[in-house]
């Protein structure tokens, strides 16, 4: 009974930010045309409900992870980071830091290979590093799906074509990211796959970009 009442304020609680969401979205300009009503009245609010929701659940984990982070790498527990949102706006990406602030004699930072212990190997591996992005979910920075955000220097190297990829929020994963990751062979090829998505959001592709995620 306790457990059912928890679950239940969990979700009046999620459901409450996913409320707040819609109306804001509703009142929120963007260059884009949405797709259809998914994405129109729907992708938004699902999205601050279910990162609130997760964000709730996964407390303890992101808690004790934010203890070994300030315990094994020091402060700050968060690494922020300009990058490039919807509309190219830009935001800051919060992360669970992953590297030392080792530096040399002179005062500068060690190459990142030398930084990256390996306990922020294993944070990266496990993507736990990226939890702190439900923050950027709820407050409307990212989405759950969406094409995942690069550094802001890459910004003025787009073609035309591929400033779309900014029409809509960036997400912790995409369709570029379940088909290759890493193993794309070309920035282009992984541009197209985030412009597919740009220009076909609806119900069923975030569902199959979740479950590839997952399995």
């Amino acid at each position: 009974m306790i457990i059912l009442k928890i679950i239940l304020v969990i979700i009046a609680i999620a459901a409450c930010v996913g409320v707040i969401a819609l109306v804001m979205e509703l009142f929120n300009k963007s260059k884009h045309k949405a797709y259809g009503p998914y994405e129109r009245f729907i992708k938004r609010p699902l999205d601050a409900f279910l990162s609130t929701g997760a964000l709730i659940v996964l407390s303890p984990i992101l808690l004790v992870t934010a203890i070994l982070v300030r315990v094994k790498l020091g402060s700050p527990v968060l690494f922020k980071q300009d990058r490039p949102g919807r509309n190219e706006k830009i935001f800051k990406l919060n992360k669970f830091r992953s590297m030392t602030n080792a530096r040399d004699e002179n005062g500068k930072l060690l190459p990142d290979d030398v930084r990256l212990t390996k306990f922020g190997r294993a944070l990266r591996s496990t993507s736990l590093d990226e939890l702190p992005e439900l923050l950027n979910i709820i407050k409307g920075d990212m989405a759950v799906i969406g094409p995942r955000p690069l550094l802001t220097e890459y910004l003025p190297y787009y073609t035309d074509k591929e400033h779309h990829r900014h029409d809509v929020r960036p997400g912790l994963t995409g369709w570029a990211q379940v088909n290759g990751r890493n193993a794309i062979n070309s920035w282009e090829e992984r541009f197209d796959y985030d412009l597919e998505y740009v220009n076909h959001v609806s119900f069923a592709m975030p569902l199959e970009i979740l479950f590839l995620t997952i399995y």
